[in-house]
């Protein structure tokens, strides 16, 4: 053989005799046939002996045998030789160094008869094939070390969204992807597919935005990857890669700034939920009426300080951590919700049942949850609106006024006079549901039917409504509110919070 320049061995024809060998050696260099294994069993073959393929530590890689002296090893694997050749009981054997980019390897050969010209070929050129793999290997580890670094700091920038440290955030991305935060807002997208295909999923959104994007496989959905994007022609980009794949859905959300990046990615979630309902698999977050845009915003903003009151007893980092873990939490369930900030599960639901306490509320109660949901958006929010005096804030209005307003009173009878137009009971079901908790076993026995009726009736409100409802969240809260609004819910109690208004 000679080397090409690329490296790989060349066959060179012996006088007298066609090289098979040779040929079935580059083979082995094929992308489907790279396996040290089976070059090392192969040559065992081609020999008519035995060989075994140690690593710098003397662990066996590849290979049955020969029994090689411990020390002989050694002495090639720290390149005090580079081979070494003797007989032993009628046995013939050599030991040889093979290169590697980061040590030295030892490969040992055993045959009954001696080593003939065309044998000791086999083994030399049979060596540099070895060197290549374990060369190719360690580049090919390499690439996988860095795209799985890259894709660890790519998720570490989306939690430090998540919490709204943009400052950190773009500290992080500065050095690798230059100018990727310098936005002040983006856009988030998620793409759906089989989670055995997501990571080739991830690789193409990342070639598709040419990495002018900051592309995450979603840490609490298998099948997701997240997409956060200042560029407007990412949408059409990541339109027509759903277009060339099926069972590839998309969702996307409204700009927003990049302190609100959860918001963002709430919007891009609820929107790939309509996104299976539509033939182009694709839906943009629709700018619908929120109900606390139809409530006096300084009356909002006034009602959420003294209902989160309690908290602004905690230091400051403190209290940011528990609203932003809270914020996520009731989004979201206590596993995906540590996944997406990297803390443990028991972390969220700590800080959680802290908040709990503090507020004098329970969780399980979901227009308890709804209520503060609402209270943490509005603080979010209306961060512009501020409340005159601590008196304007002690006197503010309490949730009930708030909304039962003509105006919110009008989105809530337009939004659940919908389910009416059904057959089924579905707004009663609907109800029970949520005043059970969420817990259709208890729906079930309060209305007098199967839990799997009561799931069906849920699962059949949420395209009428265009909300989610299984899955907890905004589109769930909203409904709450819109119940409460129309008096069909009672209004949770929070501990030394009045909850109705003052009498006279």
């Amino acid at each position: 053989m000679a080397a090409r320049k690329d490296g790989i061995p060349e066959p060179v024809a012996v006088a007298g005799e066609q090289p098979g060998w040779a040929q079935e050696l580059l083979e082995h260099l094929r992308p489907a046939g790279r396996d040290v294994r089976r070059v090392v069993d192969w040559l065992a073959g081609t020999v008519h002996g035995a060989v075994a393929l140690w690593d710098d530590t003397g662990t066996l890689v590849a290979g049955t045998g020969p029994a090689v002296d411990e020390n002989l090893v050694t002495d090639v694997t720290s390149g005090r030789i580079a081979s070494a050749a003797w007989e032993d009981g009628g046995r013939h054997l050599r030991l040889v160094k093979v290169g590697h980019p980061a040590r030295t390897w030892a490969l040992a050969v055993s045959r009954n008869a001696p080593f003939d010209r065309r044998s000791a070929d086999v083994v030399t050129h049979t060596v540099q094939v070895i060197e290549l793999l374990l060369t190719a290997g360690e580049t090919t580890a390499a690439g996988q070390r860095l795209r799985r670094a890259s894709a660890d700091l790519r998720l570490a920038i989306l939690q430090l969204l998540m919490v709204e440290d943009t400052v950190a955030a773009r500290r992080v991305a500065a050095g690798l992807w230059p100018g990727l935060l310098e936005a002040d807002t983006a856009c988030v997208y998620v793409v759906e597919s089989e989670p055995a295909r997501r990571d080739r999923l991830a690789e193409e959104c990342l070639d598709t935005t040419e990495e002018g994007a900051l592309v995450v496989r979603c840490p609490a959905m298998d099948g997701h990857v997240i997409v956060v994007s200042p560029r407007e022609t990412t949408a059409g980009d990541l339109k027509s890669l759903v277009e060339r794949h099926p069972d590839t859905f998309l969702g996307g959300s409204v700009r927003q700034s990049l302190a609100r990046t959860a918001t963002a990615y709430g919007q891009a979630v609820s929107a790939l939920a309509v996104a299976h309902f539509r033939p182009d698999k694709t839906a943009v977050y629709a700018e619908r009426t929120h109900p606390e845009r139809l409530m006096d915003p300084a009356a909002l903003r006034g009602w959420t300080a003294r209902l989160l009151g309690p908290l602004d007893t905690v230091p400051h980092h403190t209290r940011a951590e528990l609203l932003a873990t809270t914020r996520l939490g009731l989004e979201f369930t206590a596993v995906n919700t540590a996944k997406i900030l990297g803390v443990s599960r028991n972390t969220v639901r700590a800080r959680m049942e802290r908040v709990e306490n503090m507020l004098g509320t329970d969780f399980d109660d979901v227009t308890a949850r709804a209520v503060v949901h609402l209270a943490l958006h509005t603080q979010f929010n209306l961060q512009d609106i501020q409340v005159g005096s601590a008196s304007e804030a002690s006197s503010a209005p309490v949730l009930a006024p708030l909304v039962s307003g003509p105006a919110v009173r009008a989105w809530a009878g337009e939004l659940l006079e919908r389910l009416d137009r059904d057959t089924r009971p579905l707004r009663r079901t609907l109800r029970t549901w949520i005043a059970a908790g969420g817990n259709a076993e208890r729906a079930a026995q309060l209305l007098g039917v199967h839990a799997q009726t009561v799931r069906e009736h849920v699962r059949s409100a949420e395209p009428v409504l265009e909300r989610q409802l299984l899955a907890a969240g905004t589109d769930l809260y909203e409904v709450v509110l819109a119940h409460l609004a129309l008096g069909d819910l009672e209004t949770p109690v929070f501990a030394g919070f009045v909850s109705t208004p003052p009498p006279g």
